[in-house]
């Protein structure tokens, strides 16, 4: 005889309106216009996307407390100096960090206070439920 299996009851839908209601069109059509676009969800996407990687976080944080050449900043960061180029390349290209030359000597610094607003925010959050 095989073994009696429990039916199951059907998952409760918590994401979904319990009930059909009159949503405001104008209000919808209002705030669908202030979306995000397609060039500005995938710049945005690709933001979260550098900072998901710890290594670059710790970069940021470090740079958030001033310019840096690489070499400290691989002090900082404990990885190597040319791990440490190879991150900051990536977070030049996105414009999350700037770079200044002198002479043979390159010093970073984030591109400008919205990054450490990003940084401070989400921090923030974190720390929150914590």
């Amino acid at each position: 005889m095989a073994p009696r299996v429990a039916a199951r009851s059907p998952a409760p839908q918590i994401d979904s309106c319990a009930e059909r209601h009159a949503s405001d069109p104008a209000a919808l059509s209002d705030v669908k216009t202030r979306l995000l676009g397609g060039r500005s969800i995938e710049a945005v996407a690709q933001v979260f996307r550098l900072l998901s990687d710890p290594t670059r976080v710790r970069l940021v944080d470090a740079l958030s407390h001033g310019e840096r050449c690489v070499c400290d900043l691989a002090a900082l960061v404990g990885t190597s100096e040319s791990a440490i180029s190879h991150q900051l390349r990536l977070l030049r290209t996105a414009r999350l960090v700037r770079v200044r030359r002198t002479g043979r000597m390159a010093f970073y610094a984030l591109d400008d206070h919205h990054v450490i607003g990003l940084l401070h925010d989400t921090r923030k959050h974190v720390e929150e439920g914590a």
